[in-house]
């Protein structure tokens, strides 16, 4: 990568806003960006492509990614009236025990993205497992024949940093008559030959990798496509293949159905067609896009009651979810004019919704990746170009590791919290960390309130639930009030997620009363944000508060 100078080749202006901009190794779309650019050569001080107030820095083609707690690691617009007092400082995943994050390393089975380019952010990310697709086609070539050492190279390095494997059996091979499609959507394998060759595949792939790789998952979104697959088949192609990685591997972990769709009615028709054959499953995933990710949590407890009513032991998993940085013709979430700071603050929604709804929650994905026959699928952290070449870190790298350094698996959830507002349009969340310390996190979610039933025209009646909105791009918050029972915070800090940076909260802002605590004109905005006792968050006196390392 050339550093400092580039070329600008071509640039569209849409409402305003540049819409597409041509430069460096490949196309990148952005936002808002303040002022015209004009064409021509530009010599730039610093690597910087700059998104509206925000920037992200365009990266060296080689060398270890540091972990930096820099306060302009994540630049930001937001302007706080409180004292700035650090910023969170990043953890790799060797520093973190467990958590509920898995990120998505997809499609390596396609060559769709190219795993070197992108390997070298994966630990310094802080998420512990990640998720990959074990390519059928691209392991059986010839028939009878396995080749697993593109696969090797992958588990092996992912292993050797720390990470832990979720390894997914998919797609189709085409060597076969009948064999299945081999990309998203395309039908299971059928007739006793092709199913065979699946079978025999299965088995070798599980015996190659048994010992490295404990956790499974199933056929990818088989809800979806060409033809129509029925709770039935879905059933019973992910049984006979659950029992080939249980003959194999007896401690296995596997994930169940990985249904596109977020539908309680359909998920149970998948497990009522498994009967006692459910019990192979550790975990049942969905994927359930949404603009506003709070709009999916309804879907999601009706789908915890109906597999708890199947397999209790069982539990829901979120296995991938993600928004795109520009607006996307293809895929999900498209049709939406997504941002860079959009991206990052779904993201995090998402996240840390999912782990207020007990559910293990997976990122899509680490990297764009240049999906064949459609187009660049631009719900990665890291900006790539057409030939598969990363180029810049997005404004979600950097919020994602904010959320992976703080929210690991020291802290539970209060599922009685002490804190509550009485804004229904703020989604808020407790946890407490080993040594009690109170971790509070919320988000302004919603717009207002709708109504959902009861009488019509009757003042005061009915039902009402917050309208759900996608987050935008503004960073401007508004004052909210927290209510605690309990004793005030010793040194309580403000934590914005978005840009890592952490803020002393003021201490005439907590009001002691009868009840607990009030704690006055806390900024709120789409994005979330958390507060805490400064040395739980900083550990800036050592031997105070506690450490975020294990």
């Amino acid at each position: 990568m050339p550093m400092g100078e580039f070329d600008i080749m071509t640039i569209e202006v849409k409402g305003g806003a540049v819409h597409k901009l041509s430069c460096l190794r490949g196309e990148s779309r952005f936002g808002s960006i303040a002022g015209v650019l004009s064409s021509g050569r530009m010599k730039l001080a610093a690597p910087i492509l700059a998104i509206g107030a925000f920037s992200c820095a365009v990266l060296p083609a080689q060398g270890e990614v540091a972990l930096s707690a820099a306060a302009d690691r994540v630049e930001s617009p937001l302007r706080a009236d409180m004292k700035c007092v650090g910023t969170l400082a990043p953890r790799s995943v060797k520093d973190i025990r467990s958590s509920n994050w898995t990120l998505g390393c997809e499609t390596l089975d396609r060559d769709f993205a190219n795993f070197d380019e992108y390997k070298r952010f994966l630990a310094p990310l802080g998420i512990k497992t990640i998720r990959l697709q074990a390519g059928w086609a691209k392991c059986e070539k010839e028939k009878g024949t396995y080749d697993f050492a593109w696969l090797d190279r992958i588990v092996d390095y992912a292993r050797a940093e720390g990470l832990n494997i979720l390894l997914e059996t998919d797609y189709g091979n085409p060597i076969y008559e009948d064999g299945g499609g081999w990309d998203l959507a395309g039908g299971f394998p059928t007739g006793t030959a092709a199913l065979d060759a699946w079978d025999a595949w299965v088995d070798a792939i599980t015996r190659h990798f048994r010992g490295r790789v404990r956790d499974w998952a199933m056929w990818n979104e088989p809800d979806i496509g060409e033809p129509k697959k029925t709770p039935e088949a879905i059933a019973a192609f992910n049984v006979r293949t659950a029992k080939i990685v249980k003959r194999n591997i007896p401690d296995a972990r596997i994930a169940g159905l990985s249904l596109a769709h977020n539908d309680p009615a359909f998920l149970e028709e998948c497990l009522k067609a498994m009967g006692e054959d459910v019990k192979l499953f550790d975990w049942i995933i969905y994927h359930g896009y949404a603009p506003a990710p709070e709009s999916s949590y309804d879907n999601v407890e009706k789908q915890k009651a109906v597999l708890a009513k199947y397999n209790p032991a069982a539990k829901m998993r979120q296995g991938e979810n993600g928004c795109p940085s520009e607006m996307a013709t293809r895929f999900a979430l498209s049709w939406v004019p997504w941002t860079e700071v959009s991206q990052a603050k779904w993201d995090m929604r998402r996240m840390l919704g999912d782990l207020g709804h007990d559910v293990e929650s997976s990122v899509f994905t680490i990297c764009d990746f240049n999906h064949k026959g459609r187009e660049i699928n631009r719900k990665g952290l890291l900006r790539a170009n057409a030939a598969k070449e990363v180029v810049a870190r997005k404004i979600a790298y950097g919020a994602v590791q904010n959320v992976a350094s703080v929210f690991d698996d020291s802290l539970s959830r209060v599922a009685k919290p002490r804190i509550s507002v009485e804004d229904a349009t703020i989604a808020l969340y407790e946890y407490r960390s080993p040594g009690g310390v109170p971790v509070f996190v919320f988000w302004q979610c919603a717009d207002g309130m709708k109504k959902t039933g009861g009488a019509a025209g009757v003042l005061g009646g009915g039902k009402y639930a917050p309208a759900y909105v996608r987050p935008g791009d503004s960073c401007e918050t508004r004052p909210a009030t927290f209510y605690v029972n309990g004793s005030p915070l010793d040194d309580p800090v403000w934590v914005d997620l978005l840009s890592g940076r952490v803020f002393e909260f003021p201490r005439e802002r907590q009001v002691a009363h009868s009840g607990g605590v009030a704690l006055l004109l806390v900024p709120v905005y789409d994005s979330p944000c958390l507060i805490t006792e400064r040395g739980f968050i900083l550990n800036s006196k050592p031997g105070e508060g506690e450490s975020r390392k294990d």
